[in-house]
């Protein structure tokens, strides 16, 4: 990267026009970037300082695409309140709080500067690096499924209309005698396959959906658009969703990367949950399901009841996750 390359920052801070920011933070980062805060800052060439970054995304007075990082958090959150309110705010970070003036933008931006040229890249020797660009989500991948689950976590009663508590196994309500049947159906299907069968990792009914990069705006940097409604239920005994929570109680005992777990607020005493790990997704409300995206799914958003063993893992999870200040 270019990153503090003089003359890539003087260039940076000729005219800068702010078009949007993000933070950077362990609690909250582009989740497109990365599973978690070290690898999305590993995407822009930054050290995972613990404090975090704000990143100003903007054009310069030709038209060229620039990211100014900088130090000032609370001010690019200041900025990004203020936009989400509908507020205008003057977002311009003083000069000595500046750490990389980075050429390109890391993630989508729909709008442009008035006045100015069309976007478009600096000159790749005028920079001395790389041109940051934002990753590819034309095609299903580990940054759309990301992005999916960005849009769970956003719409959260919107997609949890969809599922109809019914459509899990018995084994989360019904009769004593369904009950213990789905008690020991579990404990079967746990000494065939080696693994711990949760409650109800795939007897729900599973929705298909496209998740696609729906742009940016003044409020956000980037954002996730997915449409669909519930539809088949996901096979038995799901293979990917058993090692999506094996792994996420794996956690628990060996803590991940910085950010792979993250609790953010929900409505009433309740905390949306947000895990990533390698090809997964999880989003959840600590009071409720959960569901699960897999990279080797496309489209697919697979539902998990709560049953007997999810609360416990989602209280658990949520107890180390890394949370806004």
């Amino acid at each position: 990267m270019a990153g503090t390359d003089e003359d890539a920052v003087a260039a940076a801070d000729d005219a800068l026009y702010v078009l949007t920011a993000a933070l950077l933070t362990p609690a909250k980062f582009p989740s497109v970037l990365g599973d978690d805060y070290p690898e999305a800052c590993a995407a822009l060439g930054l050290a995972p300082l613990a404090d975090g970054y704000g990143l100003v995304i903007g054009q310069d007075g030709s038209g060229a695409r620039w990211t100014v990082v900088v130090d000032d958090v609370s001010l690019v959150a200041v900025a990004i309140a203020s936009w989400d309110c509908g507020m205008e705010y003057d977002l311009s970070p003083e000069e000595h709080t500046v750490v990389a003036a980075l050429p390109g933008w890391p993630l989508p931006v729909a709008v442009a500067a008035p006045g100015v040229p069309a976007p478009h890249d600096p000159d790749p020797e005028a920079t001395g690096g790389p041109t940051l660009a934002p990753p590819d989500t034309t095609t299903w991948g580990s940054a759309q499924r990301r992005l999916g689950a960005d849009e769970i976590a956003l719409q959260w009663a919107t997609w949890r209309d969809q599922i109809d508590d019914s459509a899990f196994s018995n084994r989360n309500g019904g009769s004593a005698d369904q009950r213990q049947a789905g008690e020991e159906q579990a404990k079967d299907e746990k000494a065939a396959d080696g693994t711990t069968a949760d409650q109800d990792t795939s007897n729900g009914a599973a929705s298909r959906k496209d998740a696609s990069d729906a742009g940016s705006s003044n409020s956000s940097a980037a954002g996730a658009n997915a449409s669909g409604e519930a539809g088949k239920a996901a096979p038995k005994g799901h293979s990917g969703v058993r090692r999506v929570l094996a792994e996420a109680r794996a956690y628990i005992e060996s803590p991940p990367p910085l950010g792979r777990v993250r609790s953010s607020f929900a409505s009433g005493d309740s905390r949306t949950l947000r895990a990533d790990g390698p090809g997964w997704s999880l989003v959840a409300r600590t009071d409720d399901i959960a569901f699960v995206l897999l990279d080797d799914e496309p489209g697919e958003v697979l539902p998990v009841g709560r049953g007997p063993e999810l609360p416990g893992l989602l209280e658990a999870l949520d107890k180390m996750a890394v949370r806004p200040s």
